[in-house]
């Protein structure tokens, strides 16, 4: 097997020129670095990333904690992460916390253990342990679509901390789904809101509550039920929005699973959309286009996001006293038609489990600054 002191001999370098290029340590002339290259190809050279790693302390893998499996969100997210760190070459380690605190505190210590150079977390709704454990090993982290606030559910102060952020907007595109609904008429206006204790959750809830103010609505408390950000407990909440005396005419669920959850409440009472109630949905998915009628959502930039997390933390990696911060990518507005406007048929829409054929018409937007606060 060829050594990279073979590399060096067939390219008239030094054996540490062949590192510096191979490393991207230091800067190589061109004509240097390509002869580097052909003769690495030409003797079919494999750096050992294991040698590597005890010489450098640095394994060049990164640690991946969200929970994919319970929560196909997560999947897109992965795969931009995936691409990134590929591209930058890092190898991922992959671990479902399934939003679950303790299984959360688990598989993070059991990345950590296997030396990950860094790692990129979604935080469950009750991460203080979580944060605890990352703090005092001084594990360079990003934190991913969930952000920290200044305190915790239970109050306790856990603030941003040492950690860097990526996520989505999220008030201000649900902000936007609210003038819309209201805007073609809708007064009362449901939301299925997400798990209490997220951040993702609590930034929604406030742009329905500003989209509402900007209406010119008055907010009725009723009309916000949590469904706990998973398909069952949005079935149940919608039952409950129906079930009221002023039932609402339009709804609004906070997420892709809990969309799931919604349709088949109404589809068991009947319902159609949008000709007997509207629905949005923040949260694009797949399978958006294939109800019909098409469904009106929030689409947020999940690969990108999973992209961003790895940049992000190689630039921690890179520079380690900076100061935190937190990366926010704007969302788009998907226009479709479960909304009401016109785009569906004269009978005023069809069920909400039924199949459309034709593919979809969008109307991007963006809805917020993107970069980077300290």
């Amino acid at each position: 097997m060829p050594t990279m002191a073979d590399v060096a001999r067939s390219a008239g370098v030094s054996v540490a020129t062949v590192s510096h290029v191979l490393n991207g340590t230091r800067p190589v002339l061109p004509h240097t670095r390509q002869a580097v290259l052909e003769a690495v190809e030409a003797l079919g050279y494999t750096p050992n990333s294991l040698a590597r790693s005890l010489v450098t302390s640095r394994t060049r893998s990164i640690g991946l904690a969200v929970s994919a499996i319970s929560n196909p969100y997560f999947t897109e997210i992965l795969q931009g992460v995936e691409a990134a760190a590929l591209d930058a070459g890092y190898s991922l380690l992959i671990a479902d916390p399934h939003d679950d605190p303790g299984h959360e505190l688990k598989v993070v210590q059991l990345l950590h253990e296997r030396r990950v150079d860094g790692m990129i977390v979604a935080p469950s709704a009750e991460p203080g342990d979580l944060v605890a454990y990352l703090r005092r090993q001084s594990v360079p982290t990003v934190l991913l679509d969930r952000a920290l606030g200044p305190t915790g559910p239970g109050g306790d102060l856990l603030g941003q901390g040492p950690f860097d952020q990526v996520c989505a907007e999220n008030s201000g595109p649900m902000a936007e789904l609210v003038t819309h609904l209201a805007a073609l008429g809708h007064r009362r206006i449901g939301l299925v809101a997400g798990l209490p204790g997220l951040s993702t959750t609590s930034e929604r809830i406030a742009g329905y509550e500003q989209g509402l103010a900007a209406s010119g609505l008055a907010h009725d408390a009723e009309l916000v039920v949590s469904g706990s950000s998973e398909s069952t407990g949005a079935e149940r909440a919608t039952a409950a929005l129906l079930a009221l005396p002023d039932a609402p005419t339009a709804l609004i669920t906070a997420n892709n699973a809990m969309t799931i959850g919604a349709l088949r409440a109404l589809r068991e009472r009947g319902l159609r959309v949008p000709g007997d109630i509207a629905l949005c949905c923040f949260d694009d998915f797949a399978w958006a286009d294939l109800f019909a009628p098409r469904l009106t959502a929030i689409a947020q930039p999940s690969r990108e996001m999973g992209a961003q997390a790895v940049r992000v933390l190689l630039e921690r990696l890179a520079e380690p006293g900076r100061a935190a911060g937190t990366v926010r990518l704007p969302c788009i507005f998907v226009h479709r038609a479960s909304c009401g406007c016109p785009e569906n048929g004269p009978d005023g829409g069809a069920p909400a489990s039924a199949p459309a054929d034709a593919g979809s018409r969008t109307e991007p937007t963006s809805q917020s600054e993107k970069g980077t606060t300290p």
